[in-house]
């Protein structure tokens, strides 16, 4: 069995993504984790799909 390389991790005050293969915090720290990305991470994990809509979001918070 084969674990997910990003996974959605509780963290004080909102949620991060957490990268199994590099061991580390990947991308923003997010109050509210959204619905998309918390499906695709715990998911099926789509690196392109993910990257997509972390851009997204990140540019609606401007």
């Amino acid at each position: 069995m084969s674990r997910r390389r990003y996974v959605a991790r509780g963290v004080p005050g909102g949620y991060r993504i957490w990268d199994n293969r590099g061991r580390r915090w990947w991308g923003d720290h997010y109050e509210l984790c959204p619905d998309d990305l918390l499906g695709e991470l715990n998911g099926k994990g789509d690196h392109e799909k993910i990257t997509a809509l972390l851009k997204r979001y990140r540019a609606q918070k401007r």
